[in-house]
């Protein structure tokens, strides 16, 4: 969808299709979530509701077309059963209230971002941009907000897109190369709205961490070069999760680690 956008708008630009851009005629012209129907990219066969059931339709049809047999990618069942973990989780830790719908949206929302980025090295501003503004709104209910204040919110939106932003001007003016992207302050921006100023190093750090872990071993198992980039978002959403399910817990057992 949002390269179909992306191509209509390099279209205007050009005043006339051109041959990279135009919008290929084999797709309807209206095309959404919900037209045209899923189905199999290699036959076209519409995928029916039963086989369409997240990681059951997957094992029942064993990983295969129902019409042509063509191998399903294992993608599907891995994100979908992610997805379920993952709700199932907030939904532990919030119970029945009114945290637990916005937390599953806030997982969602980074699962997307997460897989796209792996994909396409891209955090499309369609999704960190309505999760930025969500987040500032929740603030806004009741005395504390809904996770936190509206200053702690204000200030962790402010200071998530800053921080890395200087990361960014900084290595660049070091090494002349950029190690970033924009869409990487913006989510970061986007999680310090949900989880306020206060959590933002502990994210940076477990976000620094473990993507340097992953990092470091996808080059020594030759499964990288050093030149290829790697992207961030997903050590950034990890740790944004972690942040907004136990970050006051994290923060306050390094605090007594640290006395200890």
């Amino acid at each position: 969808m949002m390269e179909l956008e992306w191509r209509s708008h390099c279209d205007a630009l050009n005043a006339e299709p051109d041959s990279e851009t135009t919008i290929p005629p084999e797709l309807p012209a209206s095309f959404s979530l919900w037209r045209p129907r899923s189905a199999c990219p290699k036959c076209g066969h519409l995928i029916s509701a039963w086989q369409n059931v997240p990681v059951i339709s997957y094992l029942f049809l064993r990983g295969r077309c129902a019409a042509c047999k063509t191998r399903i990618s294992i993608r599907y069942p891995i994100v979908e059963a992610a997805a379920g973990l993952l709700s199932l989780l907030v939904a532990l830790r919030f119970g029945a209230t009114p945290q637990v719908v916005a937390g599953l949206g806030f997982t969602w929302a980074l699962l997307v971002l997460a897989v796209i980025d792996i994909d396409r090295q891209l955090l499309p501003d369609s999704i960190t941009l309505p999760l930025l503004w969500l987040g500032l709104l929740l603030s806004l209910i009741g005395r504390s907000g809904l996770f936190v204040d509206p200053t702690a919110s204000i200030i962790g939106a402010v200071a998530g897109y800053l921080s890395l932003w200087l990361v960014f001007h900084l290595f660049k003016l070091v090494t002349g190369k950029e190690g970033m992207g924009y869409g990487d302050f913006k989510l970061l921006a986007a999680i310090g709205a949900w989880v306020g100023w206060q959590l933002l190093p502990l994210i940076i750090l477990l976000s620094a961490v473990v993507g340097s872990i992953v990092g470091v071993a996808l080059i020594v198992f030759g499964k990288h070069a050093r030149q290829t980039p790697i992207p961030f978002g997903p050590y950034l959403a990890a740790a944004g999760w972690i942040a907004l399910l136990w970050g006051p817990q994290l923060l306050t057992w390094y605090s007594a680690l640290g006395r200890s």
